[in-house]
């Protein structure tokens, strides 16, 4: 069971529909990518990586991919998610807000 952090909680709104990919990867974590678009039509991002003990290495917000379609930005998510997953972060992220 994975243990979500802030970020995780301050990026949630259930009322709005979103894209997931969640993918176990062969070092034992996973990666759970959200994508959505926000009330105003602007694209946003969830970004979580965590531990094979469901820990959060990892998580971020991102509230502005407005140029970017929903597919690719999930496609992004995803291919930043596995990069910190195997290579880990040399800094925080940081939280990008939008006016979405």
């Amino acid at each position: 069971m994975r243990t979500r952090g802030t970020a995780f909680w301050d990026w949630a709104d259930p009322t709005l529909h979103c894209r997931t990919h969640d993918e176990e990867l062969s070092n034992g974590a996973s990666i759970d990518v959200q994508v959505r678009l926000s009330r105003m039509g602007v694209t946003q991002l969830f970004i979580g990586v965590y531990a094979s003990s469901g820990e959060a290495l990892y998580e971020e917000g991102i509230d502005c991919r407005s140029s970017e379609s929903m597919t690719r930005a999930l496609a992004w998510g995803v291919g930043k998610a596995r990069q910190i997953a195997e290579q880990g972060v040399s800094q925080p992220p940081m939280r990008s807000k939008g006016a979405g």
